[in-house]
């Protein structure tokens, strides 16, 4: 592996002080934590719209405080109120740029980035700068490029993408399968599919398989609003509300359930193309409890209390919930697909995505106590980091 590491961390900026950080987002932040102890040189990249920045241990150090909920900056310089207009961004721009080791060009980055690090390691693990132009830019200076794909749901989906995320990324894709040096891979399923899209593009990377690391929670059920009767029994639901995440179909089962009906907490971020599942939300349907932007802490404990999570989804990447319920011994409802089939085995019990019935059936089976082993209550020991970036490490 080459001596000098360089994370690009431009999708982490791009999400702070927006809430409750998602799934891609938190790998890149884990990269962010870890990398510094793992390798001797690491160094952070920010594109902007008036150039590249050049991170070293300090500026990564504040991006980490920033995203674990250290105060944002507010200032911003003349060159992001002429080139940023989102004001909160910015001023973390403007923050960086003032500690970053090097300001430059993408057109100068074959003959800068040389001079600074020499043969370096690039790795892009959130999606952001996926363009040919940049990555070319990355190996002509002497960088070997390695890019995770967290899963080609917008080609394989089209249908739960928003609207013309077919085509951007498609053009991510197929500059990874020509500027790639390797692709990390979630699991082997994810592989598998990402490979497909590789070889219609004309060349596949070498491929590294390392499972996510999944924290186990740390439930603190003080932060848990005082509203929400968690001492009655309740199902629930974490993730952004979008299309393939299913939420619609177990609204609709709520409303037939038999008396007493239990709690449905959906947890999560507000998504798109959901107008019907935000009617209900927004409107009050019964037993139905809507919240975005609860700390982990609150989330954990949501979730070890919980009859079951629920996770009726469509497709995924990886899927972060049910390993973090099983990490708390939560039975979890899942749909049955092969990345989840892969990670977690026979702790779930499986549903197909499609069959409203049965989710209906599962869920009033988990509204009483059954005995014997109908419902795995011990908790599963998720991933982890350590073995994530030893696998990485290794294989580059």
């Amino acid at each position: 592996m080459q001596s000098s590491v360089v994370l690009d961390v431009t999708r982490l900026v791009s999400r702070l002080g927006r809430g409750a950080l998602t799934g891609i987002d938190r790998v890149e932040l884990a990269y962010l934590q870890n990398l510094p102890s793992l390798c001797e040189n690491v160094y952070g990249l920010l594109r902007t719209p008036a150039g590249v920045l050049l991170l070293d241990r300090t500026g990564l150090h504040h991006l980490g405080e920033w995203s674990l909920g250290a105060t944002l900056p507010k200032h911003r310089d003349l060159l992001t109120r002429l080139f940023r207009k989102d004001a909160m961004l910015g001023a973390i721009e403007t923050a960086l740029r003032s500690i970053s080791i090097a300001r430059l060009r993408v057109g100068a980055l074959p003959h800068k980035l040389p001079e600074l690090l020499g043969p370096f390691l690039y790795l892009n693990v959130g999606h952001s700068n996926l363009s040919a132009k940049m990555l070319k830019a990355i190996r002509s200076a002497r960088g070997h490029v390695v890019v995770m794909i967290h899963d080609v749901i917008p080609l394989d989906f089209p249908q739960f993408a928003r609207d013309g995320q077919h085509e951007v990324f498609a053009q991510k894709l197929r500059a990874v399968s020509q500027f790639s040096d390797a692709v990390i891979h979630l699991t082997e399923a994810g592989r598998s599919q990402t490979d497909h899209w590789f070889s219609l593009f004309g060349r596949v990377p070498r491929g590294i398989v390392a499972p996510l690391g999944v924290p186990v929670p740390r439930p603190d059920p003080v932060q848990v609003p005082s509203d929400l009767l968690i001492d009655q029994p309740y199902f629930i639901m974490v993730g952004t509300v979008e299309p393939r995440k299913n939420h619609e179909m177990i609204l609709q089962i709520w409303e037939t359930l038999p008396e007493p009906v239990p709690q449905l907490f959906i947890l999560g971020n507000r998504g798109w193309a959901s107008d019907e599942v935000f009617r209900r939300l927004d409107g009050g349907q019964k037993n139905v409890h809507f919240r975005s932007g609860l700390g982990d802490g609150a989330t954990a404990a949501l979730v070890q209390g919980a009859r079951a999570l629920l996770f009726p989804t469509f497709a995924e990447g990886f899927g972060l919930p049910p390993y973090e319920a099983a990490a708390l011994g939560t039975p979890v409802i899942a749909s049955d697909i092969s990345v989840t089939r892969e990670g977690l085995h026979d702790f779930p019990v499986y549903v197909s995505p499609t069959d409203s019935y049965s989710w209906r059936e599962t869920i009033l089976a988990h509204c009483v106590e059954l005995s014997g082993t109908s419902i795995q209550k011990h908790p599963r020991q998720p991933p982890a980091w350590a073995d994530h970036f030893k696998l990485v490490l290794s294989n580059l």
